[in-house]
């Protein structure tokens, strides 16, 4: 994109750009550079350049299993190490933000595992929610993988779920705080539940009893998968966030009752 190009959108007070290949298991190198990186790279510079604000999706992915810690307040984002290329692709971006002194002018915001409405486009990488939704209306069960990890039970392996209503509350608040929250920002409910939590409310709001079955988990994940993250959002707090969280058993009965079970999309 040439500024001559970039002039033509005309000016905007700020920019959110969330597009990306987000599939864990893309192993196209080139594809995701192009996508994830260098297309990025390409939009800071035009809102930069135009004085529009620029809000960009990072990822918690870029975090890797967690042993370098998910803090989003240090400045050591080097020692991280992401699990897939997808991950590195992410980090690749913040990386280089970082170093060219972005950070000071632009956010990037680090998704953790968000659900809901509007995601059946996503195929295999749309949340468990909608996966499951789909399998209980055709067989009546759910499959979740085992654990590969001595910590952690069948079905207890914990993630952070973020309700997408509550994603986009949090993102818009960055276009309304302007240059006094740049850098870095985790963005996630602040709770880890397990699989089997969050299953067991799908269930819940369809009213049924769980019936769930424990499969194994494909090869090529079984080093690639993230036991346990959860966000600390103390530094997004710190910007003057102050609205609640939903509570996961509330959001997925609103997810399924409102948008799975009417097939409703949000804007409809």
């Amino acid at each position: 994109m040439g500024s001559a190009q970039g002039s033509a959108f005309g000016k905007f007070s700020a920019a959110f750009h969330l597009g990306a290949c987000s599939a864990t298991t893309e192993r196209d190198a080139s594809y995701l550079i192009k996508n994830n990186f260098a297309f990025t790279k390409e939009l800071a510079t035009w809102a930069m350049e135009n004085d529009t604000r620029f809000v960009y999706a990072s990822s918690a992915a870029t975090y890797g299993d967690g042993d370098q810690g998910m803090d989003d307040q240090s400045e050591d984002i080097a020692r991280l190490r992401p699990l897939n290329m997808y991950g590195y692709s992410k980090h690749l971006f913040d990386l280089h933000a970082q170093q060219h002194g972005w950070h000071n002018r632009i956010a990037g915001v680090k998704y953790f595992n968000v659900f809901g409405p509007n995601e059946d486009h996503k195929g295999d990488m749309r949340s468990l929610v909608n996966k499951a939704y789909q399998q209980i209306t055709e067989t009546g069960k759910v499959g979740l993988f085992k654990s590969y990890h001595p910590d952690f039970k069948d079905g207890e392996q914990m993630r952070d779920f973020l309700y997408v209503k509550d994603a986009v509350e949090m993102t818009l608040h960055f276009a309304e705080k302007g240059i006094q929250a740049n850098g870095l920002y985790n963005l996630g409910s602040g709770e880890a539940n397990t699989w089997l939590t969050l299953t067991r409310a799908i269930f819940s709001a369809l009213e049924k009893e769980p019936q769930i079955d424990f499969i194994e988990m494909p090869e090529a994940l079984r080093g690639k998968y993230q036991y346990y993250t959860k966000a600390d959002i103390s530094k997004l707090r710190g910007t003057g966030y102050d609205r609640p969280m939903t509570p996961l058993i509330e959001s997925v009965r609103d997810y399924v009752q409102t948008a799975l079970v009417t097939d409703k999309r949000l804007g409809d």
